[in-house]
């Protein structure tokens, strides 16, 4: 591994925080200068890191790609140093390593909820709260809540699922937190999940997600880009960011798509990771300043 933006030694000092000083890591969020969500043009450029808490390591070709730490977290502190990157979205271990390393101040925290069905398991579809809570995320200060909602019609641990989400969704508006629902329709295809990424599939998946909890005033959507993203923004009223993914696609075809719909009304951004965080050519930096320059145009 070559380290390109942190040092050595800064990972010293967060092993030894991390050992002998653990009681800091709630300081330094309460001294953690804090920004309002939407500001500027309002709209949002967050990079993705909770993948590896579902057990979900893979980057294309190779399965372990996330699985060294300080490589994810060098190209993380790689991505948020880049103009336009407004925050990040990650379970608590890897929002506290970057909150240790002093890279999160004026910068959007998204808590990820859910990382219980994980990959490749059983019990995938019953995908449960493994991460951040509502409580837990109103007392560190966290800005954003997210949870991933696959629903399985076949499958009786997606009722499960619906429910976590249901009750998430309304301590997040009771709390006034806003939260982030990343729905699909899925399906086990030879022992594996997979989401159903038809363009009528993910207007009924927003269906289903809206619904939940007992309001909706603070649920944002994170969608994938499909065909006819004309059909899915009419869906609904709740601003939307897109998601990424790991689809292998040429990078160009990629931001193409990413492009046009983000001119779409209701669509307030991208919240990407692996794309950006492991792109073909290495080059991290790159690639993170194309996508902010689709997210903010003018900045």
């Amino acid at each position: 591994m070559t380290l390109q933006y942190l040092t050595p030694d800064a990972f010293d000092r967060l092993r030894d925080l991390r050992a002998s000083a653990p009681h800091s890591v709630a300081e330094i969020f309460a001294a953690r200068r804090r920004r309002e969500v939407l500001r500027g043009d309002g709209r949002l450029f967050i990079i993705a890191a909770d993948h590896p808490a579902r057990g979900a390591l893979a980057v294309g070709a190779n399965p372990t790609a996330m699985a060294d730490r300080y490589d994810l977290l060098d190209r993380l502190a790689t991505a948020l140093a880049r103009p336009g990157v407004d925050g990040v979205l990650g379970t608590p271990d890897i929002i506290e390593d970057l909150a240790a390393l002093g890279l999160l101040d004026d910068k959007i925290i998204v808590g990820s909820m859910n990382r219980g069905g994980l990959r490749g398991a059983s019990f995938e579809m019953d995908d449960r709260m493994t991460g951040y809570s509502v409580p837990g995320m109103v007392d560190a200060g966290i800005d954003f809540a997210k949870t991933l909602i696959r629903v399985n019609l076949d499958d009786a641990g997606s009722a499960r699922t619906l429910v976590a989400m249901a009750e998430a969704v309304t301590l997040a508006s009771a709390a006034r937190l806003p939260i982030m629902l990343e729905p699909f329709l899925s399906r086990w295809v030879d022992g594996r999940v997979v989401n159903d990424l038809s363009t009528d599939a993910v207007i009924l998946s927003i269906a289903i997600a809206s619904g939940l909890g007992s309001s909706s005033a603070y649920t944002w959507m994170k969608l994938p880009v499909v065909p006819e993203m004309e059909r899915v923004m009419a869906a609904t009223t709740m601003p939307t960011l897109l998601l990424g993914g790991d689809s292998g696609v040429d990078p160009d075809e990629t931001f193409a798509a990413w492009e046009d719909a983000l001119s779409l009304p209701g669509v307030r951004g991208l919240t990407v990771g692996r794309t950006l965080l492991y792109p073909p050519d290495g080059d991290v930096a790159a690639a993170v300043d194309i996508a902010a320059g689709l997210v903010h145009p003018t900045r």
